[in-house]
């Protein structure tokens, strides 16, 4: 579990970093639509960062359930972030690479389900 708080702790670093790069170097080169659009990819990649630090602190959660869920989170914030960071950082062609963010939320959401499969199956249980 501390190579997936590590990873995690290095996405919640790069957020900030790229946060702060995109108020005080970007304002003045990206569009007001562009900035929401980088704005949106770091949001998410924040509140992936804390989701994450709860499922590997989540002592219910078996190491096997902790690591799938961080893997599926961790591809998620590459691929929709990264491809928001890739288009409007690094002047990649949204036309070449439209396909990997709205991939990357498929993930987001494929990590969330697999949490609300656990905490249904839980409560379920636990009614018998």
């Amino acid at each position: 579990m501390n190579k997936n708080l590590a990873i995690t702790c290095i996405f919640g670093l790069t957020a900030i970093i790229l946060g702060a790069f995109t108020a005080h170097g970007l304002q003045d080169i990206l569009t007001s639509k562009e900035m929401s659009s980088l704005e949106t990819g770091i949001r998410y990649q924040i509140y992936h960062v804390v989701v994450l630090l709860f499922v590997n602190t989540y002592t219910p959660f078996s190491n096997k359930f902790k690591n799938y869920v961080s893997y599926v989170f961790f591809f998620g914030i590459v691929l929709f972030s990264g491809s928001i960071y890739a288009i409007h950082i690094f002047n990649y062609s949204a036309k070449s690479i439209w396909f990997v963010t709205p991939l990357g939320g498929v993930f987001f959401m494929i990590g969330w389900l697999l949490m609300i499969h656990f905490f249904l199956f839980k409560v379920i249980n636990k009614k018998k």
